[in-house]
């Protein structure tokens, strides 16, 4: 895991656009010393793999999408309520907010949400870089410019993208609705797609254990 440009660890000037992202992962790569990458992408960052595999295709192997979707809305997605778009703008966003952005509201998801947030607990608790308010500013301004885009745009690059892919979401996702990523790889050329039942934007921490098996399987093929 790494902390793009300006965020957490890394110092720099925070990006505000998804090629600035889609950049700051490819500098990291290239830093590393590395030929290609398999880039997996979580929310946020599901979309700057898909960026970083259309601008700079040769860095990339292969690509996980999880909790995310094509860099765009898609027709027939759901508009994302006020309730979303309002708590992802709260600087002061508390557990329940939390639950309600990551899990579905059933008790077995909830459940596992506390489970992770318990599990977290200790690690956020000893410290570390916050999220500058130019950072999460330029994080918004990203998602803004991902809701603008137009449809045809969003395909186009879908359709340019020729590597391997592994598209994965929960089912009841608030943020990211699962019909994005059912759109999404029927305009990949090499896509497969996982859908969790009883999960939401977290599917990935609610089921760990499964969902590890099935990127490992997917990288080893």
């Amino acid at each position: 895991m790494f902390d793009n440009v300006g965020v957490g660890y890394t110092t720099g000037e925070p990006r505000d656009s998804l090629d600035g992202f889609a950049e700051g992962a490819a500098e990291f790569i290239e830093a590393l010393g590395l030929a290609r990458a398999d880039v997996l992408g979580w929310s946020l960052g599901g979309f700057v793999a898909q960026r970083l595999a259309a601008r700079r295709p040769q860095l990339v192997r292969k690509i996980i999408v999880a909790g995310s979707g094509p860099t765009g809305w898609v027709p027939g997605a759901p508009e994302a309520s006020e309730k979303v778009l309002g708590i992802m703008a709260k600087p002061d966003a508390d557990q329940e907010d939390m639950l309600y952005l990551f899990y579905p509201e059933t008790n077995a998801a909830r459940a596992s949400g506390h489970e992770h947030f318990a599990h977290v607990a200790p690690r956020l608790a000893a410290g570390g870089p916050v999220v500058t308010e130019t950072a999460a500013q330029g994080m918004l301004a990203a998602i803004g410019q991902l809701l603008a885009a137009p449809f045809d745009e969003v395909r186009a690059e879908l359709e340019s993208i020729k590597h391997p892919v592994l598209y994965a979401n929960g089912l009841h996702d608030v943020m990211v609705p699962a019909h994005a990523s059912y759109v999404a790889v029927q305009h990949l050329a090499d896509a497969t797609l996982l859908l969790y039942g009883g999960a939401g934007h977290a599917f990935l921490f609610q089921h760990a254990n499964a969902f590890s098996k099935q990127v490992a399987d997917f990288l080893a093929a």
